[in-house]
């Protein structure tokens, strides 16, 4: 049976360039990041409190708990060594199991192959020993393990998320070539703001930024909106550990005073869809809503504040040229209207960034899947920048 309190290795996973703000995350929650790589921290905690990072991370994608480190020089070794393994103390011969693999290794041309290998080692050891062959498959909808192995280092995990972490699960409808929910989160991060200024989002689309500013503002975390996590498929998982932790989210939740968060989009069909996701996290009354077009969106008075777009940028909507004014014209409503902010344009075309026609202070990097993409922040001020 695993002690689901005693420590070991944990690996954070997440998008690249994602960095800074899981450990961010991770520091605000009181871990200590041992390791911080490009697309994974490392951490030393227990499967406890594994469940806790699963619950509370935004930014992340999957939670892995160290099983065993060892030498892999080829594929034909995978099998042995893998049913070597005790895994009648990590799952029971009916419990469903899948199987992921990362692998860079000269002896496999699949990772699929890998897969299959790892699980035909757990099964055969459970139909030696039981008798009872247990059911495995791609989805994750039981006890997931992960095994990372490059060159002649392999690393077998549970993977104690299962699904992604970086879906919050409460936008139930998408919209057009909507933003990831950990992507807008780590945007919200990456522009500092206060949690108690404006927060404006024109071109709000299905809402994912609104929502996940009101979201990060009252401490709301993704794990109000899951109930199924891998973790719970593994020996050792107490059902009363895991409610306990879900009450805590709940007495987490803050009301701040005078929070001011406007979503607005010219497409009513937007708003509708933004107004019908908030509700399903939580915040449906502290987001204002207005169908317009972005130079009429109301601002409101303030020394500072938030205002940040997330435009087509002519990869998957639109085309290049026509968003060539809307640039501009975002540039010049900043310009005009927002001074006392801080502006910010999410765009994934630096030609078209060019376009908005103000100097950028920052230029934040991120992926938006392959797409390489910037956070231009540009310093809005009252008067000149002098005064």
């Amino acid at each position: 049976m695993l002690d689901f309190n005693q420590k070991g290795k944990v690996v954070v996973t997440f998008k690249d360039r994602f960095a800074p703000y899981v450990e961010q995350e991770l520091i605000e929650l009181g871990f200590k990041p041992k390791n911080i790589n490009r697309t994974y921290i490392e951490l030393y905690a227990s499967l406890n409190e594994c469940m806790t990072l699963n619950l509370h991370l935004r930014v992340a994608s999957h939670v892995l708990f160290e099983i065993k480190s060892f030498y892999l020089h080829h594929a034909d070794d995978i099998y042995r060594r893998v049913k070597a393994l005790p895994w009648e103390q990590y799952i029971t011969e009916t419990t469903y199991f899948s199987v992921n693999s990362h692998v860079e290794n000269d002896s496999v041309d699949n990772p699929l192959f890998v897969n299959v290998r790892v699980k035909d080692a757990i099964v055969d050891r459970f139909r030696e020993n039981t008798g009872i062959r247990p059911d495995t498959g791609s989805n994750y909808d039981g006890a997931v393990f992960q095994l990372y192995w490059k060159e002649t280092q392999a690393t077998l995990y549970i993977n104690t998320s299962g699904e992604t972490l970086a879906k919050h699960g409460y936008r139930k409808i998408p919209g057009k070539a909507p933003m990831l929910e950990a992507l807008a989160a780590a945007t919200i991060y990456a522009s500092d703001w206060d949690r108690k200024s404006p927060f404006i989002n024109p071109m709000c689309g299905s809402g994912t930024l609104a929502i996940e500013a009101a979201l990060i503002a009252t401490n709301r975390y993704p794990g109000l909106f899951r109930d199924h996590y891998s973790f719970q498929h593994f020996i050792g998982y107490e059902e009363k550990v895991f409610q306990e932790l879900k009450q805590e989210l709940e007495k987490k939740i803050t009301q701040p005073e005078n929070l001011e968060i406007i979503a607005s989009d010219i497409s009513e069909q937007a708003v509708l869809f933004t107004r019908e996701n908030a509700g399903t996290a939580g915040v449906e009354k502290l987001i204002s809503y207005e169908t317009c077009d972005f130079e009429v969106c109301t601002i409101p008075e303030s020394d500072s504040g938030v205002i940040m777009f997330n435009p087509e940028y002519g990869e998957r909507l639109g085309d290049e040229d026509e968003l060539a004014d809307t640039y501009k014209r975002l540039g010049d409503f900043m310009k005009q209207r927002c001074a006392g902010y801080t502006g910010y344009i999410f765009t994934g075309n630096l030609g078209l960034g060019k376009r908005v026609g103000l100097r950028p202070s920052r230029r934040i990097e991120f992926y938006n899947g392959t797409i390489d993409c910037r956070l231009l922040k540009f310093e809005l001020y009252k008067g000149k920048k002098s005064e």
